[in-house]
């Protein structure tokens, strides 16, 4: 028998419009996402243009980061809260509505309203960052229920540290969750992210899917201008990140009535 969290989660995100679209069975799958939009405003533009269902995620509390989101939303792309989580190393001071590890479960999710309170149509939360959080089960836990109580929000892990436990804690909590495959520029060379761009699309031959974190730098918004176009032809299905996530949560619930192990 399904939890009845697992039932509730996916009642809601029907009537949230977010119901998943049957996926062609014979296509590996690719989700993108463009992160650390909301400084500037002709990158963030550029990025929202791209073709097929990019998703877009947002910093909250920066100068552009409300257009950007009623402009992705507007054109009919996935809206996420790029949420800022604390990094081993704050070389760089905190950043704005950053989560860190010495707040209180109360100030974790009064930042959380506010911070998805200035990226509107938000339909989930990806990690910014988070090196240091991700491995704190606690404030892993109190982030996953906080997302579940609000009813209808994915969450995708970064994956910034290899010790990450956030996606766990997700599934363990009732959220729908995946976690990212490939950054597409580690640096910003034209070289660099079409090699991992060849990476994403074979990861996705291997494992039926994968999923692609880019930026708004100019070698990675050409090579999408010009490849994304192209993934039909080769094979491939270019899917939004929301209905990746709930194919894969629809599957694992299907799988706990059958009574198969979901460990991964």
């Amino acid at each position: 028998m399904i939890p009845r969290l697992l039932l509730v989660s996916l009642s809601l995100f029907a009537a949230a419009g977010l119901a998943a679209e049957p996926l062609r069975a014979d296509a590996p799958r690719i989700a993108i996402i463009i992160d650390d939009l909301g400084y500037q405003l002709e990158a963030g533009q550029r990025s929202i243009n791209l073709p097929g269902p990019i998703a877009y995620a947002i910093l909250p509390s920066t100068p552009r980061g409300t257009k950007l989101a009623e402009d992705a939303f507007a054109n009919g792309k996935d809206v996420l809260l790029h949420l800022p989580l604390e990094a081993v190393s704050e070389s760089k001071g905190p950043e704005p509505g950053g989560i860190l590890l010495d707040m209180s479960r109360d100030v974790l999710s009064e930042t959380l309203t506010k911070n998805l309170e200035s990226v509107p149509h938000a339909i989930g939360v990806n990690s910014h960052r988070g090196s240091l959080l991700t491995r704190h089960p606690g404030h892993m836990r109190w982030l996953m229920e906080d997302l579940r109580g609000r009813g209808d929000l994915i969450f995708i892990d970064s994956y910034t540290t290899h010790k990450s436990v956030a996606l766990q804690v997700a599934h363990e909590a009732g959220v729908p969750a995946v976690k990212r495959d490939v950054f597409l520029d580690p640096d910003r060379s034209a070289e660099t992210v079409e090699r991992e761009f060849r990476r994403l699309k074979d990861l996705a031959r291997e494992n039926g899917a994968a999923v692609g974190i880019g930026h708004p730098y100019p070698a990675t918004l050409a090579l999408l201008e010009r490849e994304l176009s192209r993934l039909e032809d080769d094979g491939f299905e270019l899917v939004s990140i929301s209905e990746l996530v709930l194919a894969n949560y629809e599957h694992d619930a299907g799988a706990m009535v059958r009574g198969e192990d979901q460990t991964r």
